[in-house]
């Protein structure tokens, strides 16, 4: 099959698009290699998606709608699998105006661009930060979302409602998915992995928001691609729904969670980035900081009965995992940081 997804270029991205690669699809990739991380990350990511033949990538913005229509339009893709993002929750308090431009008006243009051509199935990105001020737990599709604590979870959020509207009105099958704190391998440079690893390489504080007193559900990031996979190939939305399923009585839409189901404290995972990298952590202790909540868990079960998998690796292999990556591609022992 032919599949569209946006955001190759950056983490989850690659990792989706790899999966999809490797399963012999042919893939166009869409991102304009953003600055607002290093962009020779983005560089190398999308270097090792070119040396597969099925694999071309279109150097455009989604919120440019001429430029990103004429690639959409020329390759006619049979699935849409929308990532690309302004990430970050912290950056969203100082600059929110880039998740409109980019969260709001991008995922405007590629539900028109949806409505046009039709694909069986458009996926789009959303996240656990939805939940917001939420404390039932574990989170649940069917639990209302209506507290979000930053605005970049209200961009997300709002883009849930953009594509029901557009499920509802145009019938293009539509699964929204909600991640929660994935890690691993090609994580970006302001994800928590990544600044523990760097901060224990380099003998510098780590700053320890809460006090350390939180939990995550820790998502490995080959397990969510795996999901994303399976979602887009085997569960497209129709009438008929699961045991819990959150598809829409008035649309072919639904929303997944995607996480491990399986909580850690936050200072657990710490220790496994100590272990791995073989060196003491400097902790600094601090507050809470804004925006942020103590603890979130998935429930994992409608993914499951929609795919009949579910993500599964433990901190303890994933941890290590990213540190081995680190360590190849950052550590300063190698000299390339």
């Amino acid at each position: 099959m032919k599949f569209l997804v946006t955001g190759t270029a950056g983490f989850i991205g690659f990792h989706v698009a790899s999966k999809l690669l490797q399963a012999g699809h042919e893939v166009l990739g869409i991102d304009n290699f953003s600055t607002y991380y290093d962009v020779a990350l983005k560089e190398r990511r999308n270097d090792i998606l070119s040396n597969h033949a099925n694999f071309r990538v279109a150097r455009v913005s989604i919120d440019d709608m001429t430029a990103f229509a004429a690639e959409w339009e020329a390759f006619r893709p049979d699935v849409v699998i929308h990532l690309a993002a302004q990430a970050g929750v912290r950056y969203s308090i100082d600059y929110p105006e880039a998740y409109v431009q980019s969260n709001l008006i991008g995922t405007f243009n590629v539900l028109e661009l949806a409505r046009r051509t039709r694909p069986r199935h458009l996926l789009a990105a959303s996240t656990s930060s939805v939940y917001g001020a939420n404390t039932n737990m574990p989170f649940t599709e069917d639990q209302k979302v209506a507290t979000p604590l930053t605005f970049y979870a209200a961009t997300k959020g709002a883009t849930e409602l953009m594509g029901h509207s557009y499920a509802h009105l145009f019938g293009v099958p539509t699964t929204f998915f909600r991640f929660f704190t994935v890690y691993g391998p090609w994580g970006r440079p302001d994800m928590a992995l990544f600044k523990f690893a760097r901060a224990i390489d380099r003998g510098e504080p780590l700053d320890v928001y809460n006090r350390g007193e939180m939990v995550r559900d820790f998502t490995y990031v080959e397990d969510l691609a795996k999901s994303v996979v399976r979602l887009a190939t085997d569960a497209i939305p129709g009438t008929e729904p699961v045991e819990g399923d959150s598809l829409s009585p008035v649309a072919p839409w639904r929303v997944v969670n995607i996480g491990q189901g399986e909580p850690v404290k936050l200072m657990d995972y710490i220790a496994e980035a100590e272990r791995a990298m073989g060196k003491p952590a400097i902790l600094n202790l601090m507050p809470m900081q804004q925006g942020d909540v103590p603890a979130t868990e998935a429930s994992h079960a409608l993914l499951k009965r929609l795919t009949g998998y579910a993500p599964n690796t433990p901190v303890s292999v994933g941890v290590p995992a990213f540190i081995r990556w680190y360590k190849e591609h950052y550590a300063t022992a190698r000299g390339i940081d």
